[in-house]
């Protein structure tokens, strides 16, 4: 398959990306496309459409071998699910599939631009596909979610001190509160005097949890 364009977003590691897409619906992300598929006739039409379907590839995961089995991060990294009953990257073909909001089409140096939010994609992941989204068939608001459904409205609540607050551009403070009311951590670790980092936007945002509450204590530059 042919890589047709890479998305740019303000998460350079994997750790912090939320799990699924549309969950912080303030996380933007720049669709740029590779030369070959540079041609505004591609996207005639696209503009009628509020969602998108993005078709991409998860960097890192490739093995040599599958498991049938996985480990959810929300089942806390101990209780074992079939792989086609799961998310999870590490799957037969690394592929991944999310469902963005489109925001605006731009002209720029580099050709036309998708900006997207709802994004749950690493800065530079290659996408291979992009599709509209059909409420009339794409949605059903009453199917099951499986195992799924009994984490899906849990958060944390987050203390960030304005003082560390204030280090944060204005216009990406509410997307990265949500980004951290989303536990980044990895559901197996527990350990209330941990330190963890994510990095957001050019910055390294520190902070630890400890029942239920997460608490920034640094925000430094990268």
């Amino acid at each position: 398959m042919k890589i047709i364009a890479h998305i740019h977003t303000d998460f350079p590691q994997k750790f912090g990306i939320p799990r699924q897409s549309g969950l912080v619906k303030e996380l933007f992300g720049r669709i740029v496309f590779t030369p070959e598929f540079r041609n505004a006739d591609a996207l005639r039409g696209i503009e009628g459409y509020d969602y998108l379907w993005l078709i991409w590839k998860f960097e890192g995961v490739e093995r040599d071998t599958w498991s049938p089995t996985v480990r959810p991060p929300r089942l806390g990294g101990e209780t074992r699910m079939g792989v086609f009953a799961t998310r999870s990257p590490f799957r037969p073909n690394p592929i991944g599939l999310s469902s963005v909001k489109l925001e605006t089409i731009e002209q720029t140096e580099e050709g036309m631009t998708l900006v997207v939010s709802g994004v749950d994609l690493r800065d530079g992941t290659p996408i291979y596909d992009i599709k509209p989204y059909l409420a009339y068939v794409d949605s059903h608001p009453d199917a099951r979610s499986g195992f799924a459904e009994e984490k899906a409205e849990y958060e944390l609540k987050v203390i960030f001190p304005e003082e560390l607050l204030t280090k944060v551009p204005v216009e990406k403070q509410k997307a990265l509160v949500e980004v951290l009311k989303q536990d980044p951590r990895p559901a197996y670790q527990e350990d209330e005097n941990r330190i963890y980092g994510v990095a957001f936007a050019g910055m390294n945002v520190r902070f630890y949890v400890r029942e239920g509450v997460l608490t920034v204590v640094e925000v430094e530059k990268i």
